[in-house]
């Protein structure tokens, strides 16, 4: 009835059959076509790059993305899963950098935007092809052929669309600030993008004297971390109420500790610094003096450098002047820092709040400019040495007796989160979303999500939340959608433009392309002042593209209109937890921001999957297995399984460990495995037949099918909670139970049984845990699900039935507490045998227990479990109490030699090669009289366990004799099929 299946587990295999099963009947598109008529479900699939080929964190993603969707097609929705992948931004253009040989952002500009924009296109979807076998051999429904692409005309018109409403709103700006730059791209980066690079670092500090020019002979003490940005420096900050001191050296000092810093300082200078900032002074001093710091404020100090003081600058007269702010404190440096508007948040503002000279004397790309002195040409953080311009410096300040102390330290550095280029604080002018406007919106619109794990929503994502900034949305770069502005070239008017049409009708031009070197081109007549509209540079930020995505995809509202407003927001989007301040957030930013709503309903968050020793995964230290050598090896089926009830799942990190899938294929899956080819084994062996009327009346049928049914209902309720560790988690033990106590507690009942109806109730039972597990776990393990339902049921695929909902009524909540009981009366049972060194098959007269009494069926199975003559219960005894009686008889001595002998015919039956259903004749010799007893007395029981149509008892052994000792006494032993002699 069933096919024949090999005990030996060779899922690989399998799971190929599987594949050209469901690619040659189209099972994924009909899983699709039966529920088009269902309630829709949509989730967004974050798109990758297909620079590389794939890797566990996106064999993480796709098996979550690949779950989730299975469980709610089989729950009657309706699932469609488009594929997209991210074709803009850095990554590309690094790729095409390195194959056109560009160092520096300006040999772009030399071979011309549309050359390297080329370059980039033929680059975007070079690994495709390798990623669809990937994503096909994880068993992962998708639909890669239909896919969209961030530089898809579409794609970018309704990106375009975006950005339009959020204008209208009031919610985009050109701003002039300091913000993060990567020298090396020359582009500014975002917030959520400077947190992706920190790296850790030495770095130089510097305490620095700046000399008052009203007391020549004293200097104000300041600390900074960045003696690059000193030559800026225009100002000294203190706080008001800070308590300050003036000290007098009482030795002389050498500036600096290097050998090559030699200069000396003045004997007995007097020093100004913070009063709790005196632990930075290291030689003997006295105090000659205290004030508080709004005594400082307006002092003028000596410029260090003078390229600039003495050029004629804007706000001179208000430059290299002490001021207060708020920000300053005594926990670091000196209690007073060093003021460069052009190079820091809170520089800028206090230069904007008192009118201070701007002087920014590096170039975006890091260089310092042509009038800086003997400083020109330096790059400011070179990656190669990023100490190497501060060390020039510092031997400048020494040299001009104005270094009072250096020190190397290390701490963590923003870095280009693709080129690893240090980035420098840089003010300049960009684009913006004015996230702040909205944030009470946002922190609103974020009380509905779910998250899982729980906490992220009020820590991780709540917190990036609270403290969200303005998203600077321009780029200086090239690949990207550009940003729809037109300004005038004579009035400044500025036009946005919001669709392809419009542009079309402004330009009287045919546009097939939304990228830069085409757009740049394109130009029309100012509505005001006649004269030509030009786009203004920028392109778009990268993340503005994602966060597009569920509007961009269906190319809303140019089309899809009615089906875009019947799906927003998504029920379900996953990624890792980075993301949070990435793609959800912006997701999240730009869908509220228009439509007043959540972009999703609930989110699943995964960690990051390491090598086995915990560092990041390399190709080039080829520290971890390859993601199709474990497919080929234990199967698609274990490495999903694997990580879906890994930690990864539920936001923490994974070290990728090869043993712990060995585990899995030889445990769980090999549990299932066996309990299936048993089942298929008798079941073909007895010509079974599945009968939907049974009636269960054995305790052991009853009990597993009610920890099916809480099986069921547990799963439902985590999956619907999207809590796919737990829900993952739960099918482990659920397995265990039916192979490691309900089969082999019923095995006999399959080929032994003393009646039909418990024979055919145990078939009944074995055959619907079967079915019905193999639909509840068809969206985790999907392969070896559809092989075990489609041999035991014939129907077409497990993937296209309803998912199980528990049965409460088949749930006996008392019997599972018994059967509970009853197993830990047996584990405590066993361990008592094994501390008195008495092997199991040998009988023992009695087990007593303690509490409230088990029913006789259950107490049958602990007799059998334990070997145990009888049970009795002692419910005055605390419910933990057992009690063994270890004494051995003559005849339980006896009946257990018989045990051994069973068990050594049935060891020969298999090395021989014998079917379980072969009846043979056994043969014995032995000298001893105890064993012939045991053999004698126990005729009938070893006939009936071993399949024995004959016992003889043979006086001299033949040659091919099997010695086997039994409690240090010899026996032999030989086997004969039936009609068809085979010895051993």
């Amino acid at each position: 009835m069933y096919k024949k299946v090999d005990s030996k587990l060779d899922l690989a295999k399998i799971e190929e059959e599987i594949l050209k099963f469901w690619d040659e009947n189209k099972i994924f598109e009909k899983s699709l076509d039966q529920t088009k008529d269902c309630e829709p479900y949509t989730f967004y699939d974050g798109p990758p790059f297909a620079t590389g080929t794939p890797h566990y964190g996106h064999i993480v993603a796709s098996t979550m993305k690949d779950v989730v969707p299975r469980y709610w097609t089989m729950k009657g929705r309706y699932v469609e899963r488009k594929w997209g992948w991210d074709c803009h931004g850095l990554p590309i253009e690094n790729i095409a950098e390195k194959e056109l040989g560009i160092k520096e952002k300006k040999q772009i500009e030399e071979i011309g935007v549309a050359k390297f924009n080329q370059a980039c296109r033929s680059k975007v979807l070079e690994y495709v092809s390798e990623w669809e076998k990937v994503i096909h051999r994880l068993g992962r429904w998708a639909d890669m052929k239909k896919s969209y692409k961030t530089m898809d005309l579409s794609y970018m018109e309704s990106v375009w669309w975006v950005f339009k409403e959020l204008w209208d709103k009031g919610l985009i700006y050109e701003g002039y600030r300091s913000m993060h730059i990567c020298p090396r791209c020359e582009t500014t980066l975002s917030q959520s993008e400077v947190t992706e690079g920190y790296k850790t670092i030495k770095d130089l500090s510097v305490i620095v004297k700046f000399r008052l020019i009203d007391e020549p002979d004293t200097s104000i003490l300041a600390w900074t971390t960045t003696p690059w940005t000193l030559i800026g420096n225009v100002a000294l900050a203190v706080g008001e109420d800070i308590d300050y001191i003036k000290i007098n050296l009482k030795s002389s000092r050498r500036s600096g500790r290097d050998s090559d810093i030699s200069e000396s300082s003045e004997q007995n200078s007097k020093l100004i610094l913070a009063k709790d900032r005196l632990s930075v002074i290291k030689e003997p001093y006295e105090i000659i003096d205290s004030m508080k710091g709004k005594e400082l404020i307006g002092k003028a100090y000596q410029p260090l450098f003078n390229y600039y003081s003495d050029s004629d600058i804007e706000n001179k007269e208000n430059g290299w002047k002490v001021y207060d702010a708020d920000f300053v404190t005594t926990e670091e440096g000196t209690g007073v820092i060093h003021i460069a508007p052009a190079f820091g948040e809170d520089d800028m503002n206090l230069g904007k709040e008192n009118h201070l000279p701007f002087i920014q004397h590096v170039n975006m790309s890091g260089v310092i400019k042509s009038e800086a002195g003997e400083f020109a040409g330096m790059h400011v953080k070179p990656a190669e040495d990023v100490q190497k311009t501060d060390v020039e410096i510092i031997k400048y300040l020494a040299n001009s007796n104005l270094l009072f102390d250096k020190e190397q330290f290390e701490h963590s550095y923003p870095h280009c989160w693709r080129c690893d280029t240090p980035l420098l604080n840089y003010a300049t002018s960009s684009w913006f979303v004015a996230v702040t406007k909205i944030k009470s919106e946002l922190l609103k619109q974020a009380e509905n999500i779910n998250w899982s794990p729980k906490h992220i929503k009020k820590g991780r994502f709540g917190n990036w939340l609270e403290g969200a900034k303005d998203w600077s949305i321009s780029r200086q770069r090239y690949w990207a959608s550009v940003i729809p502005i037109w300004k005038c070239t004579k009035c400044g008017e500025i036009r946005v433009i919001g669709s392809i049409a419009e542009l079309e009708q402004l330009s009287g031009q045919k546009i097939t392309d939304l990228h830069k070197d085409k757009m740049d081109q394109i130009t029309f007549k100012c509505s005001g002042c006649q004269a030509e509209m030009k786009r203004i540079p920028d392109v778009l930020d990268t993340w503005f593209d994602s966060g597009s995505m569920p509007y961009a995809q269906l190319h809303y509202p140019f089309e899809n209109k009615e089906k875009f407003e019947k799906v927003f927001p998504a029920e379900f989007i996953a990624e890792g937890t980075d993301q949070t301040r990435a793609w959800f957030y912006y997701l999240h930013t730009i869908a509220t921001a228009i439509f007043d709503k959540q972009a999703y309903k609930n989110v699943v968050v995964f960690g990051i999957v390491l090598a086995e020793d915990g560092k990041k995964m390399s190709k080039r230290l080829k520290n971890y297995p390859d993601p199709m050598e474990m497919f080929n090896k234990y199967g698609a089926d274990v490495v999903r399984f694997y990580l879906l009830t890994s930690p990864v799942v539920a936001a923490d990190d994974l070290n990728f460990t090869e043993s712990d899938v060995d585990k899995l294929y030889r445990g769980m899956f090999r549990m299932l495995w066996s309990s299936y080819s048993f089942f298929v084994l008798y079941a073909n062996i007895d010509k079974w037949r599945p009968d939907t009327n049974q009636t269960l009346s054995n305790p052991l049928d009853k009990w597993i099918v009610s920890e099916l049914q809480v099986l069921i209902r547990e799963v439902n309720k985590n999956m619907n909670d999207y809590n796919l560790i737990k829900s993952s988690r739960l099918f482990m033990p659920f397995i265990d139970n039916l192979s490691n106590w309900y089969i082999r507690r019923s095995r006999r009942r399959f080929w032994k049984s003393e009646s039909d109806q418990d024979k055919n109730s145990a078939y009944h039972t074995m055959y619907e845990v079967l079915i019905t597990l193999s639909k509840l776990m068809a969206p985790f393990t999907p392969f070896i699900s559809e092989e075990i339902f489609k041999n035991l049921t014939n129907e077409e695929s497990v993937h296209l039935l309803d998912y199980p909902v528990a049965d409460e009524n088949k749930i006996n909540s008392d019997l599972i507490e018994d059967m509970a009981r009853a197993k830990n009366i047996v584990e405590i049972g066993l361990a008592k045998r094994s501390e008195a060194n008495i092997k199991v098959r040998q009988p023992l007269a009695l087990l007593e227990y303690g509490g409230e009494k088990l029913d006789q069926e259950i107490e049958e199975i602990i007799a059998d479990e334990v070997n145990i003559k009888k049970v009795l219960c002692r419910e005055n005894e605390d419910g933990n109490w057992i009690q063994l009686d270890i004494n051995i008889t003559p005849e339980l001595m006896q009946e257990g030699l018989a045990r051994e002998i069973i068990r050594s015919i049935q060891s020969l039956r298999k090395e021989a090669g014998f079917e379980v259903t072969d009846r043979i004749t056994v043969r014995y010799q032995t000298n001893t009289k105890e064993l012939s007893q045991a053999m004698e007395s126990s005729l009938d029981l070893i006939k009936k366990e071993v399949l024995a149509e004959q016992i003889v008892n043979q006086k001299q052994a033949s040659d091919k004799e099997a010695d086997i000792k039994l409690s240090g006494q010899q026996i032999w032993l030989g086997l004969s099929r039936l009609q068809n002699v085979k010895e051993n």
